[in-house]
């Protein structure tokens, strides 16, 4: 039987509601960090990260616009988490890991029709899996 006929957390001085779990900068941190890793084993493979695609200038995929990306890509994915909480509140963690993984396995054909290495290819598109597969852990899992 509780303390108090209200329940814990309502005025019961001995209970506590549970926290309430939300996404926290960890998460983002965290999937950033695991694409710098990605892209520091590739360097030190020496995997040639230069990338052309049709009607675009050669460039160099550095360690900052791997950084960029991933960064707008976790905060994008946190942003439309927290949007379909307030729409669909008892199954937003569900629709939204169905929309992270659709979107990460779409996210891979331009990485597929880019003209790269193997080795850039392979680099790349681990990055962007490696994006959705720590965002699809640890996001939703936050909110429940």
């Amino acid at each position: 039987m509780p303390c108090c006929p209200a329940g814990p957390g309502r005025g019961c001085p001995t209970a506590r509601a549970a926290p309430d779990k939300q996404p926290s900068d960890v998460d983002v941190v965290a999937a950033v960090a695991v694409c710098v890793l990605i892209w520091l084993v590739g360097r030190l493979a020496g995997v040639d990260f230069t990338v052309k695609n049709p009607g675009q200038p050669e460039m160099v995929i550095g360690l900052a616009p791997v950084v960029f990306v991933a960064f707008l890509a976790s905060l994008l994915g946190w942003g439309v988490l927290a949007l379909l909480e307030r729409l669909t509140r008892r199954r937003a963690a569900v629709v939204w890991t169905v929309l992270a993984v659709v979107v990460a396995l779409v996210s891979l054909a331009p990485v597929a029709a880019t003209d790269a290495t193997a080795g850039a290819k392979v680099a790349l598109g681990a990055m962007h899996l490696a994006v959705a597969a720590v965002l699809v852990a640890l996001l939703p899992t936050r909110t429940r």
